[in-house]
């Protein structure tokens, strides 16, 4: 239908509707329409106002034609230039909210898929933002049935596995031939090390972010703690020609932690030092204070500088090394000191003589979000 055929009403109810979607509720164009108009209204009142001025009020006999245009384009540029801050200004200002969203992104952690938050943002970025928080529940969503898969497969493998392991035990008990002695041997080694994965992967599935870990922290000490459960390993370190020391401050160091996934934590650093420390003479668990903190110390061959950021991957394992080992260890370290909002940190050749592992954690703080994961390397 061509304009001139509307009625007024129509084209008044077409005005008021594009109006309504070039300045939307919470537009960024309404925004800045909101925060320019102002200033740049006072800006053109005082521009007529000179204009009057200079064309009204002031005598032609006493001015010049140069004078007046000299003075014409010097208030030209000066508003000019007042109307191009304003407009900076106020465009600066009305994107520092896409600043912020950018900076909360930048700062966030792998493992965070939490919604972002699009109630400060201009209308034009809210869906922009709603389809990227769509994209964190998806891939949260996706991580989730991973790991639920990998515990239900760990959970399923671990009874036919404690069977065999058991059958293998039987045997050796009893006597047998040499071969026989050898075979049963290398199924139960087999055996024991397949429960071992086994559990290790519980724990991967156990220490999901989303899961109400810190609900079963308990405060405890830490020194206290370490020489219990360091004492489990005096044993089978010895049994390896090792010595374990223990350095830890008189008094105590509180901490809130959960403490089967502290055992396990503590597990995987000694068995991992133990496994591929190799012609170390002892190993040092050491604990400090401010910060709380645990270390565990090797005077092993150490680990290359280009592997130190990867032996915290799940199932690497450096090409050199000879010890066997699921490359489970310290993915399962990282993610239980995650888990505790504690962060981590590995030194190693050439800086120490050896290896050394520090978890530090954020003190007793039962309830606290927090979400600090950055891993330290060489610190």
């Amino acid at each position: 239908m061509p304009d001139q055929h509307l009625s007024p009403a129509v084209k008044t109810s077409l005005l008021r509707g594009w109006l309504e979607r070039f300045l939307a509720p919470g537009s960024l164009a309404r925004k800045l329409m909101g925060r320019l108009f102002p200033p740049i209204s006072i800006l053109v009142v005082l521009d007529l106002s000179v204009t009057w001025i200079l064309t009204r009020r002031m005598s032609l006999e006493d001015w010049l034609l140069r004078d007046i245009f000299w003075t014409m384009a010097l208030s030209q540029v000066l508003l000019v230039s007042l109307i191009a801050w304003v407009l900076l200004s106020g465009i600066r200002s009305q994107l520092a909210s896409i600043d912020d969203l950018s900076q909360q992104i930048r700062n966030r952690s792998d493992d965070d898929f939490e919604r972002l938050d699009a109630s400060a943002l201009p209308a034009e970025v809210v869906p922009l933002v709603e389809h990227f928080n769509e994209l964190l529940e998806r891939q949260r969503d996706t991580l989730q049935a991973q790991k639920r898969f990998i515990g239900h497969a760990a959970h399923q493998l671990r009874t036919p596995l404690t069977g065999l392991q058991l059958e293998s035990e039987l045997m050796l008990a009893r006597p047998l031939p040499e071969d026989i002695r050898q075979r049963a041997e290398r199924i139960k080694s087999v055996s024991d090390r397949m429960i071992r994965l086994g559990q290790q992967l519980l724990v991967l599935a156990r220490t999901d972010a989303d899961s109400n870990i810190k609900d079963s922290f308990v405060r405890l000490d830490l020194c206290e703690w370490v020489r219990e459960e360091g004492g489990d390993w005096f044993l089978q370190a010895r049994q390896h020609g090792v010595e374990i020391h223990l350095l830890a401050p008189e008094k105590p160091v509180w901490i809130d932690a959960a403490p089967i996934l502290l055992r396990e934590l503590l597990s995987n650093l000694m068995d991992n030092a133990l496994r591929y420390g190799l012609g170390t003479d002892r190993i040092v668990l050491r604990v400090a204070s401010n910060p709380p903190s645990l270390s565990v110390e090797d005077h092993g061959p150490g680990i290359e500088a280009s592997e130190q950021q990867r032996v915290f991957e799940a199932f690497y394992r450096s090409p050199g090394t000879q010890a066997g080992g699921s490359g489970l260890g310290l993915a399962i370290v990282q993610e239980i000191a995650r888990a505790h909002g504690a962060w981590w940190s590995l030194m190693s050749r050439p800086d120490f003589p050896g290896t050394r592992i520090t978890i530090v954690f954020p003190g007793p703080r039962i309830g606290a979000r927090l979400t600090r994961h950055d891993t330290l390397i060489g610190n």
